[in-house]
């Protein structure tokens, strides 16, 4: 499990640091880190899907969003057990907090 979640936050983390820097054209020097190398990216990628380049970057975040509630929910799946008893646990306490709120009686204030 941790290596799954390994492969899938390093590419994320690495696609998504260099999109915003190259964003932002802060290169700290390196020409991958450019303006120009952003924008010539996704042209090249527009221009290899047939699509305008200024609409894949919402492509992408969608990509990422709907892979990382997949990841999520394989993730919940396999630790299903453990979130019911802790979700049963914090149900229990609420059910006793209320019991004894509504044991006290506002009679008694002063």
């Amino acid at each position: 499990m941790k290596w799954f979640l390994i492969l899938w936050a390093a590419p994320v983390a690495l696609l998504s640091s260099w999109y915003g820097l190259s964003y932002y054209d802060m290169s700290f020097g390196f020409f991958m880190l450019t303006r120009h190398t952003h924008d010539l990216v996704f042209e090249v990628y527009g221009n290899v899907l047939g699509i305008p380049p200024e609409t894949i970057p919402p492509l992408v975040a969608r990509a990422i969003a709907v892979d990382s509630l997949i990841v999520f929910a394989i993730i919940a799946f396999r630790k299903r057990k453990t979130i019911a008893a802790w979700w049963r646990k914090r149900q229990s306490s609420k059910d006793e907090a209320a019991a004894v709120r509504s044991d006290e009686s506002l009679s008694s204030a002063p």
